[in-house]
């Protein structure tokens, strides 16, 4: 995926300061933050959205998950509350289309969302 952002920052040809990262996937701060801590995980792999997953991928999407706890705690958001977003598709607010989570914590999430 050449031509796919995220897939550069993992190929390291753009450069983004991680702030966590395994074997599976990679994370970085976003670059237009909606929350105090707002932090993107990425799996290596390129896969276009949570759509395109299949079956095999249950273990990707748990591993995701629990990335994205460990990326609370070293924000310093896991006491007090952090959410989760994937979205997926245009009209679910997918810009960058490679999988990614969305770690949002450090102020009150108000209910419903967007």
């Amino acid at each position: 995926m050449t031509e796919c952002l995220f897939c550069k920052i993992v190929e390291r040809t753009i450069p983004a300061a991680l702030v966590y990262e395994d074997e599976l996937v990679v994370a970085f701060d976003d670059i237009n933050p909606q929350a105090q801590t707002h932090t993107l995980v990425i799996p290596r792999r390129h896969v276009t959205s949570v759509a395109d997953l299949q079956d095999s991928d249950v273990g990707l999407l748990g591993h995701l998950m629990l990335a994205g706890n460990k990326i609370a705690k070293i924000k310093g958001v896991a006491d007090t509350g952090y959410r989760f977003v994937i979205n997926t598709g245009v009209h679910g607010g997918q810009s960058v289309f490679h999988l990614h989570l969305h770690v949002l914590g450090g102020r009150h999430m108000a209910w419903p969302p967007g």
